[in-house]
């Protein structure tokens, strides 16, 4: 039966098994052939579950997983992570497949607008392959819809024409696993998170095991460190590897021009200190959202629309970036009324608590 009315369609039917991960690998292959920062941050990333330090939860429960799975000759049963950005929801995806020896296909909810993109991912899969969709909240309902049959029964539905002409023809799927990452679980909708076996949520960082993570790196890239070093960076990096990584090259470059190339702690110190990142993580931005509260506001309570014109930043950006450290971190907390500072982030201020705000703590 044809179905080349829908050219998306078609080009899905017309994937051979393997076509998306070689074109995958040929992307790779450029970016490798280009270097820079993105390639480096890929070598950074752990390889194994015994690489992936601070979610030992997590890590101990997929390794049980994967096995059974392994000796059951059966795909791994659907992955849902969760948790903030940058701490390894897609190295641990990479991880669950290395580790089922099996291919990776990779892409985003945003990039998936219509079914037919869907169709032509799942059809080219290889058998036991892991199918990778990041940020997958941001999925259009439609395509939602369409991964649900796909995930439970193996069967892609499709619509061929339109009005009284209009039919369904059934596409079978190899088995694979689907591993959906978010940083916004509760986006979410009921039908979808159901539908995953597996379910996951990644926490920040300890500092040790932050430090292990800026050892491993600074071995990679070939970075002299002291203890000292490590310690520094690891205490100002938010609990986020992604942000060690990121300040371990920045401090890497203060090394070499204006060090001797080894980071030790006062390296790191005044490297960090250039980049007005302070002892407890907090960045330029993060100062002057607490600072418009305590001084233009008197410690709050701010609505979110009226801090955000205060500070000459998006909404969306302030409650999705900033407001998640500061309140893990007891420098803010949001009210009724609207946002404000507690004691902890006027003594981080060096501020005094203005007469009337502690009746908000």
């Amino acid at each position: 039966m044809s179905i080349a009315r829908d050219p998306g369609i078609e080009r899905a039917a017309d994937l051979g098994p393997g076509a998306l991960a070689d074109d995958a690998g040929e992307r790779l292959a450029d970016l490798s052939l280009a270097g820079g920062e993105e390639e480096l941050d890929r070598s950074l990333r752990p390889k194994g579950l015994t690489d992936f330090v601070n979610q030992e939860q997590v890590t101990a429960q997929l390794e049980v997983f994967i096995e059974a799975a392994r000796r059951r000759g059966e795909p791994l049963d659907h992955v849902l992570l969760a948790g903030p950005p940058g701490l390894g929801k897609t190295s641990l995806a990479n991880i669950v497949a290395a580790e089922l020896e099996v291919p990776l296909v990779q892409t985003a909810g945003p990039a998936l607008e219509r079914k037919a993109d869907v169709a032509a991912f799942l059809t080219g899969l290889e058998p036991g392959s892991v199918f990778f969709i990041d940020e997958i909240h941001r999925l259009g309902r439609a395509i939602e819809e369409t991964l649900y049959p796909a995930m439970e029964e193996r069967r892609l539905p499709v619509v061929l024409g339109q009005g009284a002409g209009a039919r369904t023809v059934t596409l079978d799927l190899p088995p694979f696993t689907l591993i959906g990452a978010t940083t916004r679980a509760g986006l979410l909708t009921t039908p979808l998170r159901d539908r995953f076996g597996v379910s996951h949520r990644l926490e920040h960082y300890a500092p040790d095991a932050l430090a292990l993570i800026v050892r491993r790196s600074a071995q990679i890239l070939g970075i002299e460190i002291e203890t000292e070093g490590e310690r520094e960076l690891a205490e100002r990096s938010r609990g986020t590897p992604r942000v060690a990584n990121r300040l371990l090259k920045r401090v890497r470059d203060f090394a070499e021009v204006r060090g001797a190339g080894v980071v030790t702690g006062e390296v790191a110190r005044e490297a960090l200190g250039l980049l007005e990142v302070d002892t407890i993580g907090l960045d330029r931005h993060d100062r002057a959202i607490l600072g418009a509260i305590a001084s233009k506001f008197s410690g709050g309570p701010v609505g979110l629309s009226t801090l955000a014109a205060a500070v000459d930043e998006e909404q969306g950006t302030i409650e999705d970036v900033y407001e998640p450290y500061l309140l893990q971190q007891g420098l803010l907390k949001r009210t009724p009324r609207g946002r404000v500072i507690t004691e902890r982030g006027f003594e981080h201020l060096g501020l005094p608590v203005p007469e009337g705000a502690a009746s908000l703590f």
